[in-house]
């Protein structure tokens, strides 16, 4: 959320604090971390559940060790948490905020595409009723 609309006297936005400044660099820490095709659908696997590795090889079509990283990326900024069971690793996302910021994302990408006429509307219409878990 965007906090910064306040004033300060001479109607101009008041400098932002130190601490605000750090935030908002975590926050593109954050996107950039996510801004990657192959770790949004790791997130969109997970969305409804935690997975094992192996699962997740199999659903997404890559090596083992390509995917390690990604998870690897991911845990350490807390996008998603792990646990071993035996010798299976599963993972799940830290928060389902992040599944509801990268729906969020997805639906103004289809809006924009659907106004410069580069989607079909059909296509928009079920991901929003997909959205809405419709």
């Amino acid at each position: 959320m965007i906090r910064n609309n306040k004033q300060n006297v001479t109607g101009k936005p008041a400098a932002i604090s130190q601490e605000e400044a750090m935030l908002w660099e975590m926050q593109a820490d954050m996107c950039q971390t996510l801004a990657n095709p192959k770790r949004l659908q790791i997130l969109n696997l997970l969305k409804d559940g935690e997975l094992s590795v192996g699962a997740m090889v199999q659903a997404l079509g890559v090596a083992k060790a390509n995917l390690s990283q990604h998870l690897g990326v991911m845990r350490q900024k807390g996008i998603l948490l792990s646990r071993r069971e035996g010798t299976t690793i599963f993972y799940r996302l830290g928060t389902p905020h992040i599944a509801e910021a990268c729906k969020i994302m997805r639906l103004v990408l289809l809006e924009a595409l659907t106004a410069r006429g580069e989607l079909s509307r059909s296509l928009l219409l079920t991901e929003k009723m997909d959205a809405e878990g419709k």
